[in-house]
């Protein structure tokens, strides 16, 4: 395929030729040029998934909901290479003036690990997501965590000193890709040169379905990030080994103390299912079970199920163990596909509409089309998967169709379509911006709240 000839031009934000990479740099540098216009790329929005594509395009994974990601090859810049040199293990807050630092050699003191569930960890990794934490092998955050790659995974997993790359897998055990959940960590590290490609992510979840790319979250250059990551990485994605922590408790959802098993949980035995939660089992739990106040894991169970047949949108956070409006909202929406109505369709799961999910029968729940209507004949918010790059779904176009009615258009060349698109995230971005949000409120990744100002 003959290469492209470049001049002098301004470069467009996404294209990932080493002209243009090149040139955004070197403009970057030399007039600061503000991120929705194509600065660093590593500074975009930690929701947004990247595509790193050759002029003819690859996309992994296949589907209208796959994320459309593809691994640097020939003729494309690695635009995630983290490039990020860490520091030696330390204490909090780094060693003390005069004393200098463990060597980096020396393992660790996994003896010492703390009990944590996989929902804190993850919770403590965002924290430092909003913060957008600056990269830096030198200095420490206000928690005392030095604020590279290796010291993020120790802060999140809250291990009380500052790791390296060639320590963390004394504190965490090996387990396939199989087996990775929310909290596990994916880890390279080079021996013969740490800072030459060592590097470490922490595991939020695969992106979707076809499990050919994962959210990953990351302290790197510039700030803390997260981002839908083609397996294992960007870069050296075969020298990425998964890793779960020693003292994690639970699985995808956290565990309860020991000795104190969640009322209504399934009897041990039942086979695990995937994600770590245990399996629905096939008898009904009971109605006590669900509804304002309830808080066991057959509620998640339940949200699992209902996502799987199309409720993913009711549930924006995230499916948990509490009973929440979403919950009961998800479970009207997929007992009106049945065609069910009344007292039948109250939005409480029963023993028929347990029975339709375990056993994957009945309809599945409709979809949103572009202007079906949600509360007060609004349209429904479809659920934040739904905006991912090379999804298609009306609701997109019905997003578009709004944005250039309140005067947010001006990044469509052609459209709007039903295709999520760079063009989308700047006009959805510029959208949150003009409402007075900033950073990762504005980051081009519509919500809840963006759909409701933009329907209003």
């Amino acid at each position: 395929m003959p290469m492209p000839a470049f001049e002098e031009y301004e470069p467009a934000g996404d294209c990932p030729c080493r002209g243009c990479a090149h040139r955004r740099r070197t403009l970057a540098r030399a007039r600061a040029i503000p991120l929705r216009d194509g600065g660093h790329p590593a500074a975009r929005g930690a929701r947004r998934a990247l595509v790193l594509a050759t002029a003819a395009g690859v996309v992994l994974g296949g589907g209208g909901a796959a994320v459309a990601v593809s691994a640097p090859g020939p003729g494309t810049v690695a635009l995630d290479d983290p490039g990020s040199p860490q520091g030696d293990r330390a204490p909090l807050h780094g060693p003390k003036k005069g004393k200098p630092a463990k060597p980096a050699g020396l393992p660790g003191a996994p003896s010492a690990v703390k009990r944590i569930d996989r929902a804190t960890i993850v919770n403590r990794a965002k924290l430092w997501l909003d913060a957008q934490v600056p990269y830096s092998m030198s200095e420490y955050w206000s928690d005392g965590y030095r604020q590279d790659c290796s010291g993020y995974v120790s802060m999140a997993w809250n291990l009380g000193t500052n790791e390296w790359t060639g320590s963390l897998d004394k504190f965490a055990t090996r387990i396939t890709r199989e087996e990775l959940l929310p909290g596990d960590m994916l880890l390279f590290h080079n021996p013969a040169d740490p800072n030459k490609g060592s590097h470490v992510v922490l595991f939020g979840g695969w992106a979707d379905e076809t499990r050919t790319a994962y959210v990953a979250y990351e302290q790197t250059r510039p700030t803390t990030r997260r981002q839908a990551t083609p397996y294992g990485y960007w870069n050296n994605a075969l020298k990425y080994v998964p890793y779960r922590f020693n003292g994690v408790a639970g699985g995808v959802v956290p565990a309860p103390p020991a000795g104190d098993p969640p009322a209504g949980d399934p009897p041990a035995g039942d086979p695990p299912a995937p994600g770590g939660m245990p399996a629905a089992p096939a008898t009904f739990p009971g109605a006590s079970k669900f509804g304002p106040g309830a808080n066991n894991v057959h509620v998640a169970q339940l949200g699992r199920m209902l996502s799987d047949r199309g409720g993913l949108r009711f549930y924006p956070q995230g499916v948990s163990r509490q009973w929440t409006e979403s919950a009961r909202q998800a479970t009207e929406a997929f007992q009106r596909a049945q065609g069910w109505t009344g007292a039948d369709a109250d939005g409480i799961p029963g023993a028929q509409t347990w029975r339709l999910l375990v056993r994957h029968q009945g309809k599945d729940i409709p979809p949103t089309a572009g202007g079906a209507p949600g509360p007060a004949g609004k349209p429904a918010f479809p659920g934040a998967a739904t905006f991912r790059p090379g999804v298609s779904h009306p609701s997109i176009a019905a997003l578009g169709r709004q944005l250039v009615k309140k005067g947010f258009g001006k990044n469509y060349t052609s459209g709007p379509g039903p295709r999520w698109g760079e063009a989308d995230r700047r006009n959805v971005e510029a959208f949150q911006r003009a409402q007075g949000w900033r950073g990762a409120e504005a980051d081009g990744s519509p919500g809840p709240e963006t759909w409701r100002r933009l329907f209003a």
